[in-house]
């Protein structure tokens, strides 16, 4: 096929309220930003997008665009660099890393939408279906709202795995944190997997504490019990539990996840497609945590993971984030159903099969 040279970049930011208010072990929101891309040639359109600053739109418009313009919309790695080559005095890490993930995921969309054909399929699908995990159970929670969200997944939904928020306060509240895993642990029976997320809020030793105080619970997944950037901290965790340690999820470049990798950090590692260089990435530290004997999972933006995710062969699970999954069902169409506790991207439908809502959108926009 000819090349076909990318036309233009679009970028545009969105500010969601949550349903309720949120808070995990270290933070605390009401609202969602959600940049959103779209990456034209000929008479196709990509979509991609990430969660973060309305700032990232500048990112976009003025570095990342006419790095790409004119550029085959076919050869994404080669737009890949080319944004990391434009992102050089800018940052390649953090916001900028942000910024080029959700324009490579609207490349990748673009040039599965080019070709006709779904983007997991023009990937290379490892599978058909992608497992999932309800994900939420925020430390504002009330036990009522906890329990409904559990119950909602597993009874309703048929979701085997389920994840909450546990180091309320920076880990300065950690009865209640035993005291919610044990009654999630209640609500969702035996045969359901439970995890949990401190997001970095406790010590080494106090996490080792709190999952032995909490045993009755039966946690198999315990992500970021000290903060990701602590890889000795992760480590000690790792050896002092059961439960498989996990981290990843803010990594934005392949080089540290090789780091976290290597240290021996982990069991499993986690890469978020809208951060850590988009599609193009994700399947590069995908890989990176093959090659160490790793599990890999999915952080967060479920929609637009989905094709990544069936490509990955060593994948264990996605996360089904709920700030994210209300999200873009509000502003997407052909986001996809988890009942069972897969996801099963559309092979008759082109690219990541999401049609973006701008109408709905438009009074969400804040850039």
């Amino acid at each position: 096929m000819s090349p076909v040279p990318v036309a233009a970049l679009t970028a545009a930011a969105y500010t969601i309220p949550t349903d309720a208010p949120e808070a995990d072990g270290t933070f605390a929101w009401d609202s969602t930003t959600i940049v959103v891309v779209q990456a034209t040639a000929g008479d196709a359109t990509g979509l991609g997008y990430t969660y973060g600053p309305p700032a990232l739109v500048s990112f976009i418009q003025e570095l990342l665009e006419p790095a790409v313009r004119g550029m085959d919309a076919l050869a994404v790695p080669a737009c890949a660099e080319a944004m990391s080559r434009a992102l050089r005095n800018a940052g390649q890490s953090g916001a900028g890393a942000y910024a080029q993930s959700a324009v490579d995921c609207a490349l990748w969309d673009l040039a599965a939408r080019t070709h006709g054909v779904a983007l997991h399929t023009l990937l290379g699908a490892a599978r058909t279906e992608v497992p999932v995990y309800g994900s939420g159970g925020f430390t504002s929670y009330s036990a009522e709202q906890l329990t409904d969200q559990l119950t909602d997944w597993v009874q309703g939904q048929g979701i085997p795995r389920v994840k909450i928020k546990i180091g309320q306060d920076r880990g300065t509240s950690v009865a209640r944190d035993i005291d919610r895993m044990l009654l999630a642990r209640e609500t969702i029976g035996n045969e359901a997997e439970l995890f949990v997320d401190a997001n970095g809020a406790y010590t080494p030793k106090q996490a080792v504490r709190v999952l032995d105080a909490a045993r009755d619970a039966r946690i198999t997944w315990f992500e970021e019990p000290v903060s990701s950037e602590n890889l000795e901290g992760l480590r000690l965790v790792r050896g002092g539990i059961a439960a498989d340690v996990a981290a990843g999820e803010y990594l934005t470049r392949v080089a540290d996840a090789q780091r976290m990798c290597a240290s021996g950090a982990v069991d499993c590692l986690q890469a978020d497609v809208t951060r850590c260089g988009g599609i193009t990435g994700w399947l590069r530290v995908a890989a990176v945590a093959r090659a160490h004997g790793l599990g890999f999972s999915g952080h967060c933006a479920p929609a637009l993971s989905a094709a990544p995710a069936a490509a990955a062969p060593e994948l264990r699970h996605l996360e089904w984030f709920h700030d994210h999954t209300r999200l873009e069902a509000m502003l997407f169409d052909g986001t996809l159903d988890p009942s069972g506790g897969t996801i099963t991207p559309d092979p008759d439908m082109p690219g990541n099969g999401l049609v973006f809502r701008s109408a709905d959108a438009e009074k969400y926009r804040v850039l």
